[in-house]
């Protein structure tokens, strides 16, 4: 398979089924388009319908497009990993929080951009983000208390993959956060995957 991703210090989108394929071990070829440039446009549209990143190409060719669509096509190409939960109640819970995350936290996503090379603790805590934060840890925090832990769902799944760009704004801009949520964020920062994925930020920023 082949995903395409933009810059790893900022594309919070490309993260998260980046992170899911190599924390599962699933061979892929990552084709990285620099964002911001002349060509973006021409060459994301060359590879992704939509004209946006990431874009998963599949064996067969085929484009699935939107991070939670890509994380369910893995999902659904490896049965054998528990990407989701095999409860069918937590399963549920997961997709929807899920969900939540791609479609929602507008005013986190706008006043706390994920940017990996940013250290600027306190910024960007707006009445609007502050709020989304609230619901995040509320979150995390109920199903936290329902798994057991250490992850979401016990071990690490979509659902972590999904909110993983949400930690490196908590990383970046350290709003204030229970100690369950600075914890968790401690844990998935320190996921092997998650630490490739900085790394690679890091070194594509020198």
């Amino acid at each position: 398979m082949k995903l395409v991703i933009g810059d790893k210090l900022n594309s919070s989108w490309s993260m998260r089924p980046w992170v899911l394929l190599t924390h599962f071990g699933v061979p892929f070829e990552e084709t990285l388009i620099r964002l911001n440039q002349p060509d973006t446009k021409a060459q994301i549209l060359a590879l992704s319908p939509n004209g946006q990143v990431p874009c998963l190409i599949t064996d067969t060719g085929a484009a699935v497009w939107e991070s939670l669509a890509i994380a369910e096509t893995i999902a659904e190409l490896h049965p054998q990993h528990a990407m989701w939960p095999r409860d069918a109640a937590a399963r549920a819970r997961a997709r929807s929080i899920s969900a939540e995350m791609h479609a929602g936290f507008a005013d986190l996503r706008q006043n706390m951009p994920m940017d990996l090379s940013v250290h600027a603790p306190g910024t960007g805590a707006t009445p609007g983000a502050l709020a989304n934060i609230a619901r995040i840890e509320a979150i995390w925090a109920e199903c936290l208390a329902a798994s057991g832990g250490p992850f979401l769902f016990g071990e690490f799944g979509i659902a972590d993959a999904m909110y993983a760009p949400v930690v490196m704004r908590f990383n970046s801009y350290a709003p204030k956060l229970s100690q369950i949520s600075l914890d968790y964020a401690r844990r998935v920062t320190a996921l092997p995957a998650v630490a490739a994925w900085i790394d690679g930020a890091r070194e594509a920023a020198r």
